[in-house]
């Protein structure tokens, strides 16, 4: 297993970390993706190496989305995430709300580490554009966090249903990796069998 650090300066700096990993692996490899993670795995995972894609709680756009498409039209009702105004180019969350609406079913002195130890992300990041899907050739298993006031469930639903998604939904906040490990380490582990399946 590698974990990828994404920069988040941009889509395209994002993808070229994540492959430069990719080609550092002996096998196949399965792409696991959260939040954000998910448009770098649906525009990286096109790389042949790729097997399979796991989104957690992620968005998975379309060719020509990102996550600024994505989130334009909020659904009525929905809870607005608390992102402050651009600073030097970068986006953070108010700490003082991230809590409840990132991790709030996380510990309360773990939700206040991921508070403030949040990476900025970058307005170029969220502006950058899937140019082709890895999803619509490449199977998919994607986990649903249904207490998610980040990325509204029905969201999630809808993206993981366009994608074609193999889906689990799990009672969780957004930061559902940290609140519920064992069920996203299932999910991934899934992916890794069925992945076999199809390929043997």
């Amino acid at each position: 297993m590698r974990i990828v650090q994404n920069p988040t300066s941009s889509l395209i700096d994002d993808v070229a970390v994540t492959k430069r990993i990719i080609a550092a692996q002996d096998g196949p490899v399965i792409l696991v993706g959260h939040s954000y993670g998910g448009v770098v795995i649906t525009e990286a995972g096109n790389d042949p190496k790729v097997v399979g894609l796991v989104y957690i709680a992620a968005f998975a756009p379309d060719k020509g989305e990102s996550v600024a498409t994505l989130i334009k039209d909020p659904q009525p009702g929905a809870p607005v995430p608390p992102i402050l105004p651009p600073q030097d180019g970068y986006l953070s969350r108010d700490r003082a709300k991230f809590a409840a609406a990132f991790a709030a079913d996380v510990a309360k002195e773990k939700a206040e580490f991921m508070a403030n130890s949040q990476v900025p992300w970058g307005v170029e990041a969220l502006n950058g554009a899937i140019t082709e899907p890895a999803w619509k050739t490449k199977p998919s298993w994607y986990l649903i966090a249904t207490e998610d006031k980040m990325i509204p469930p029905a969201a999630q639903n809808a993206m993981s249903k366009r994608a074609g998604s193999t889906v689990v939904e799990v009672k969780g906040s957004h930061a559902v990796y940290v609140s519920k490990p064992a069920a996203v380490a299932a999910l991934i582990k899934k992916a890794a069998k069925g992945v076999n399946l199809a390929t043997n």
